[in-house]
């Protein structure tokens, strides 16, 4: 089974566009960090996490019963906002790009299957040849789609949240795409 887990957003203004997600969307940031691409710390990204007006305090199940009827459960998937620092992988992308969706989050039951069979149907190539791993998370993303234009990420999760280090290594994958 495969369901939007997070929509990522890269843009020129971090602030600006939580504030509007909060307010038009009445989203609420979850979690503030900075990803650093160099020792300097000159190289980095600024990043806002914010989950959805419903969230639920455990895994989100794949069904559930609504007076004797099974029904998936939909929940709107959280947001990821990213700002990065001048010549950052992420301010970058923007330049280039523009702001925008940078990619579309898929939670699956195996990265590594889904990424097999992906590859065996020839929707697409990955960033890297195998996945990211982290506590309670393992992602990979494509490389831009060639039918739909925008980078898929997979995500396998055992726990909420994001991992720095794998957030760092997706971003760096997409550094020259």
């Amino acid at each position: 089974m495969a369901r939007i887990d997070h929509i990522a957003f890269r843009v020129p203004d971090r602030a600006k566009a939580v504030k509007f997600f909060c307010e038009a969307l009445g989203y609420k940031p979850q979690q503030d960090f900075t990803i650093y691409f160099n020792d300097e710390k000159t190289d980095c990204a600024e990043c806002t996490a914010l989950e959805p007006p419903e969230k639920l305090d455990r895994p989100v199940p794949w069904t559930h019963m609504v007076p004797n009827i099974e029904q998936e459960y939909h929940m709107p998937p959280e947001i990821f906002v990213s700002e990065g620092t001048p010549g950052s992988v992420v301010y970058e992308w923007v330049k280039k790009r523009g702001p925008g969706i940078h990619h579309i989050a898929i939670q699956v039951d195996s990265v590594k299957d889904t990424m097999a069979e992906w590859k065996a149907k020839g929707w697409a190539e990955f960033s890297t040849d195998e996945p990211l791993h982290c506590e309670g998370l393992t992602q990979v993303f494509t490389k831009p789609s060639d039918l739909v234009g925008v980078i898929f990420e997979f995500i396998e999760r055992e726990a909420f949240g994001f991992c720095k280090d794998n957030v760092r290594a997706l971003m760096e994958s997409t550094r020259g795409i």
